[in-house]
């Protein structure tokens, strides 16, 4: 896997009635995944007016690496606004992250469970009702001693994963609804100042760059953006999955038509991948052209179902091989752990070779139609 970078213009929603066409996006594109999000408790909310800001892993260009942007409590720009948070996203041959913003309600987020009532669809931790803000204290971390405008409402979060982004090989499969495409359309607006200020302190930070916590960053949380020294800073429990560092980081191979080289048959090249994690996504098959419109139809449907089946496996197998990697952390076991991640590495190549033959099988399928001699007829 190898690091592109893309950098643009921030496309933001902040008049009412601009073109619909306008999207929320891109800071940094790149080919390599975001870490799972790591488990932290939410600090106590600092007085009232504050609404929470979920944390999630920024990109250092700079330093070729994830640092993490602690959870924190802000104040929004304007009364009636919410946060939707931002989101890393697979683009088809790379990881765009999606900016949040500010607006009268909450767009789509990727389905990425953040926690702390972003839960992966709107949010649960609070409401505005004439002008104020009453918290959830089912959800948020609320001292109701200092703040009365409060309601207690169970909320069921039964998506429990620490998956970071949507799309792509093991990412989130959620789309945005009707509801939430008309949010961004919205008059919203982007981070604030605090925002920008306190993701800027966790970039400069080494302590918070993943290569260096392994997913477990010592600021995980604060209660004002900023301070990132005090009491009231939380640090990570846990990573919330197996980190995997990038390979190759910071180096640059040739380009195709703008983006990184790939190995013939989306191979890993020469070092085995050890997880499944590990693999590059697989590669959606360009659609068949065999002169026969007929038979085209019924390739695609073929390609298709097999490809839906390709990554569907992929899923179940890296969910089997992280419930497994948990599991061996806690029984802290050298041996135990080297054997299991052995058994990951097999299973894993095994897959691949697997998915490779089908790939070779079916475009041989599709090529034996054009190689029949004139007159020989296709089937039908």
């Amino acid at each position: 896997m190898h690091i592109r970078f893309i950098r643009s213009l921030l496309f933001a929603f902040v008049m009412l009635g601009m073109s619909a066409a306008a999207f929320a996006r891109i800071g940094v594109v790149i080919t390599v995944g975001p870490p799972a999000l790591p488990i932290y408790e939410q600090p106590v909310c600092p007085g009232d007016g504050y609404l929470w800001t979920p944390g999630y892993w920024g990109w250092g260009d700079d330093f070729d690496d994830y640092y993490w942007v602690p959870g924190t409590w802000i104040m929004p720009p304007e009364i009636g606004f919410l946060w939707t948070p931002g989101y890393w996203g697979w683009g088809g041959d790379s990881f765009i992250f999606y900016d949040g913003y500010w607006g009268p309600q909450i767009g789509f987020y990727g389905g990425i469970n953040y926690g702390f009532g972003y839960f992966g669809v709107g949010f649960d931790g609070g409401r505005w009702d004439n002008g104020h803000f009453f918290y959830n204290r089912a959800v948020a971390n609320v001292n109701v001693d200092n703040i009365h405008n409060v309601y207690n409402t169970t909320v069921n979060n039964t998506n429990v994963n620490h998956v970071s982004y949507n799309g792509g090989n093991g990412g989130i499969t959620s789309r945005p609804t009707a509801a939430e495409e008309a949010a961004a359309r919205e008059k919203h607006v982007g981070p604030v100042a605090a925002q920008t200020q306190h993701m800027q302190q966790a970039r400069s930070d080494p302590d918070q760059r993943a290569s260096k916590n392994e997913g477990k960053p010592p600021v995980a949380a604060t209660a004002k953006p900023g301070e990132f020294k005090g009491n009231d800073v939380v640090k990570a429990s846990e990573a919330g999955g197996r980190y995997t560092p990038p390979a190759n980081r910071g180096e640059n191979q040739p380009r195709e038509n703008g983006s990184a080289a790939r190995p013939e048959g989306n191979a890993t090249g020469s070092n085995p991948a050890g997880h499944v994690r590990d693999l590059p996504p697989i590669e959606r098959p360009t659609a068949p052209n065999t002169g026969d419109a007929k038979l085209d139809k019924k390739y695609q449907k073929q390609q298709d179902k097999q490809y839906a089946q390709q990554q569907k496996e992929r899923q179940k197998l890296q969910q089997q091989q992280e419930k497994e990697d948990q599991k061996v952390t806690k029984q802290n076991n050298d041996a135990q752990k080297q054997q299991v991640e052995q058994r990951h590495q097999q299973q894993t190549q095994q897959m691949q070779q697997r998915h490779q033959q089908q790939t070779q099988q079916m475009q041989q399928r599709m090529q034996a139609p054009a190689a029949r001699p004139e007159g020989g007829g296709r089937p039908h």
